[in-house]
């Protein structure tokens, strides 16, 4: 097996798998922070990178049946959660092609190219302070 080719589209606040700390996406693709997983809250992403897709597989969830793919890290492997791929629901066609990852899965990084200082917190919504870093790492 090859060397991973990953890829880093930048951003002021990016998300990264939370076992690996690949970059995924930036908060300029998030849609929505409305979204529920398996694991708790969830968000909508326009676009995301350094992912596998599973083979397609049709669900029903919450808001009707879908044909969704299942998401995963391309570097850790870790199941970081789905893509729509078909939504029957008239009212639901605008998930088509979109992301989902579950909040719990995902860290988040603030100010990573505005400071040269990546400031990762998970599972906070406040903002970022000196109380709310859980690490530093100097780039």
């Amino acid at each position: 097996m090859g060397r991973v080719y990953l890829e880093h589209a930048g951003g002021m606040i990016t998300y990264h798998c939370e076992k690996c700390h690949t970059y995924l996406t930036s908060e300029s693709r998030l849609q929505s922070t409305a979204f529920q997983g398996s694991t708790g809250p969830a968000f909508l992403f326009t676009d995301v990178k350094n992912v596998d897709l599973s083979k397609t597989d049709t669900r029903t969830m919450i808001t009707g049946e879908h044909i969704v793919r299942d998401v995963f890290c391309k570097n850790c492997s870790l199941k970081i959660g789905w893509m729509y791929e078909f939504a029957y629901a008239e009212s639901q066609k605008y998930k088509e092609g979109r992301f989902i990852l579950e909040r719990k899965l995902l860290t988040v990084n603030e100010d990573a190219f505005q400071t040269g200082v990546a400031r990762s917190r998970c599972g906070s919504n406040s903002s970022a302070d000196s109380s709310n870093v859980s690490s530093i790492t100097i780039t």
